[in-house]
């Protein structure tokens, strides 16, 4: 688990080159936030979060399985990540702050993360976010 980088991930940087690429720019991991967004762009007032498949246990995920051993310490561990990143978004939200989520594996998909990026930004509420 040491190698597992909180910050500067692959998936994290392909999200900021993309959103770069789109024009925006932002604030990375403001601490003053709840759940320290990966990216911040205050002056829109929204947050993306870039979770990792495993750790956030996205649903319906094929890298989101649960490891073989140890499932008592690894089912509890999850599971707690999963009601704090709730807890941050429910509190952002009552801040007045959109949140995005993007899962790693989405970040496989550079044409449709890249449109996903850009209606959230944009507030494009007709091709969905």
């Amino acid at each position: 688990m040491r190698r597992i980088r909180k910050f500067d991930s692959g998936p994290e940087l392909i999200v900021r080159r993309l959103t770069h690429r789109l024009g925006f720019r932002y604030r990375l991991y403001r601490s003053d936030l709840p759940g320290t967004p990966d990216l911040a762009f205050v002056n829109l007032r929204k947050a993306i979060f870039v979770n990792g498949c495993f750790w956030h246990q996205h649903g319906g995920c094929g890298l989101a399985r649960l490891p073989k051993t140890r499932l008592e310490y690894w089912i509890p561990k999850l599971a707690r990540t999963r009601e704090r990143d709730l807890a941050s978004f429910l509190a952002l939200g009552e801040l007045g702050w959109q949140v995005l989520v993007i899962w790693e594996c989405e970040t496989e998909q550079l044409v449709s993360l890249t449109e996903k990026i850009d209606c959230f930004l944009r507030g494009d509420p007709m091709r969905g976010t």
